[in-house]
């Protein structure tokens, strides 16, 4: 049985996902070259790893009946050049949250990311499923 909620169901849930992300302090969004991985129980390959960046604490900004918003990220410095393909949400106690495709899930301007660069996340919305 295939189950589908109401999109004002669906926005009360995403936003008790964007509650959980403060468990433990500041959320984090970290940013990978590799292939991403089949579930958010694999763990992601700190080798590929390009960029971290923190949200404040609490992340959540705005509820609307459209979406969920979380507060812009802070600013995080490029550790190793390569193009992002996915990135992981983690909550401040490091477990992770939610895996997002990048170009399907993430819109960036410029996913060839260069060593010492920075990058910041100024917006990120959570729809529910149409």
């Amino acid at each position: 049985m295939s189950v589908i909620p109401s999109k004002q169901a669906s926005i009360v849930a995403i936003q008790a996902q964007a509650n959980f992300l403060n468990t433990g302090g500041a959320a984090s969004l970290v940013f990978y070259d590799d292939a991403k991985p089949t579930s958010t129980a694999v763990a992601a390959s700190s080798s590929a790893r390009l960029v971290t960046l923190m949200l404040p604490n609490p992340a959540l900004k705005e509820v609307t009946a459209d979406y969920v918003e979380l507060h812009q990220t802070e600013a995080g410095t490029v550790i190793k050049a390569g193009t992002a393909t996915w990135a992981r949400l983690y909550n401040g106690a490091g477990i992770p949250v939610y895996d997002l495709a990048v170009g399907t899930d993430i819109t960036m301007n410029n996913a060839n990311l260069v060593i010492g660069s920075t990058l910041m996340a100024r917006s990120i919305k959570f729809r529910p499923p149409v």
